[in-house]
């Protein structure tokens, strides 16, 4: 480890969230002087401290090991490139419109990609107001359910959660030309393209 390189990256962390080194330094239960010698690059944190330490400044544990922290590129603005998360342990739902770092219930959680198409949902689509109202021809069991629905266009994200024994139905504001994604928990994402 190169304390040095940790050390800076450490007090340039705490100044970010506006914290002294004694504030770091009672909710890890050291001393500030501590805290002080990091960040002069005279030693590391003991190995029992990381996890805290990366919580209370709010970084990945091994990046700040590391010494530095990986910036993602700047998001283009290109919505088609949206990508789903979900957790295995949890069952939460996250969404990036490109590279990330997302970690959920203490892993990193790997993008979700869509599967063949021949597994997808048949869907039926009807035009109530100014909504779609999309059903699906899915089971709804606590085993095998569809877990949510997302219309992706232009600059928007519409997500429907969907939960065990509950309709497989959504509503969605009626815009043309859209991408529907929905994931079944057992048979993984299907995307749908075009106008539904």
């Amino acid at each position: 480890m190169d304390c040095v390189k940790i050390g800076k990256l450490i007090a340039k962390l705490r100044k970010e969230k506006n914290l002294t080194q004694r504030n770091i330094a009672d909710a890890l239960g050291i001393q500030n002087k501590t805290v002080s010698k990091w960040e002069c690059g005279l030693g590391c944190p003991d190995i029992s401290l990381w996890p805290e330490l990366s919580t209370i400044l709010g970084v990945d544990m091994k990046q700040m090991m590391e010494g530095e922290i990986t910036s993602n590129k700047p998001d283009s603005g290109n919505i088609d490139k949206v990508r789903f998360y979900v957790c295995p342990s949890c069952g939460n739902i996250l969404v990036s419109t490109g590279s990330a770092s997302i970690f959920c219930c203490g892993r990193k959680l790997e993008r979700v990609l869509p599967t063949v198409a021949t597994i997808a949902p048949k869907i039926t689509v009807e035009e109530i107001d100014t909504d779609y109202f999309v059903t699906f021809d899915h089971p709804m069991t606590k085993d095998h359910y569809l877990s949510f629905v997302a219309y992706v266009k232009s600059d928007r994200v519409f997500l429907n959660r969907l939960y065990p024994e509950q309709s497989p139905t959504c509503r969605f504001p009626i815009t043309t030309g859209g991408k529907l994604f929905v994931y079944c928990i057992k048979h993984g994402l299907s995307v749908y393209s075009g106008n539904l």
